[in-house]
């Protein structure tokens, strides 16, 4: 009888072209798709809350698989990892319902972005957070934050070629914190069109740098026009955080850790 098995998956997307499988290089995704088969012997794809762009990391991947393998599904984890590259690892695996989706049972999501100011980039963030040797007033960025809350139609904040016809999305929470050199977005929301996140921190760090007005967003939501958002802000400083659903939340497992 085929089980549904649940992972929470930390990765360091620096070398790899996403999560998605793609023909251009080598994804998380495919990874772990590996790792997967050859434990259980079975041709096996799993299925992502979410497609992490190349570059983009993950404190809190969820994804999930059929199998028809007996392994105690706790153990899927270490086994996983014995097989896995040192830039992704399984933090967790459980037995799910059979109609759990990490995809479409997802109900918020959290990501964070990091950029670090100064002069000088540390170099050992230079992977993981964007550096910005410019001054920004983080004042001006705090306030811009609020006007993503809530409901709106978020089509400035798309990739110019996503063909998404549903552009609706409701941000939960949208803000900005200091811890001296480094500055973070976190951003809640039921889902994110392609690059939105990107294009709102690009969108705050030319507002924080005084080339827009601090109502560009609330400007951008009203007009529904790409060129009145931002520059996309680069991939590296972009980690996808939380997962949540009805019965399931990423934080209470890491907490557990």
């Amino acid at each position: 009888m085929s089980r549904r098995i649940r992972l929470v998956i930390a990765y360091d997307g620096t070398n790899y072209v996403g999560w998605q499988l793609q023909d251009n290089g080598i994804s998380v995704q495919q990874r772990l798709n590996e790792a997967v088969r050859a434990i259980t012997g079975e041709c096996i794809q799993l299925h992502g809350s979410g497609r992490t762009d190349s570059g983009v990391h993950a404190r809190a991947q969820v994804a999930h698989f059929d199998t028809m393998a007996r392994m105690p599904a706790d153990k899927f984890a270490i086994a996983l990892n014995m097989r896995l590259p040192r830039d992704i690892r399984v933090l967790f695996s459980e037995e799910a319902p059979a109609d759990f989706h990490a995809r479409f049972s997802a109900k918020n999501k959290t990501y964070r972005y990091t950029v670090q100011t100064g002069l000088h980039a540390d170099v050992f963030g230079r992977f993981t957070a964007l550096h910005v040797h410019t001054t920004l007033d983080i004042s001006r960025m705090q306030r811009s934050a609020a006007y993503a809350l809530g409901e709106h139609d978020f089509k400035a904040f798309m990739s110019a070629d996503c063909k998404i016809t549903n552009t609706i999305r409701s941000i939960m929470k949208s803000e900005w914190t200091q811890d001296g050199s480094y500055l973070f977005y976190e951003v809640s929301a039921n889902g994110f069109l392609y690059n939105m996140v990107r294009i709102l921190v690009g969108t705050m760090l030319e507002i924080g740098g005084g080339k827009l007005p601090e109502d560009a967003i609330a400007r951008a939501l009203a007009s529904g026009l790409r060129t009145d958002a931002g520059a996309t802000a680069p991939p590296h400083g972009l980690c996808l955080q939380r997962v949540q659903y009805d019965d399931f939340d990423t934080n209470e497992v890491l907490c557990r850790l």
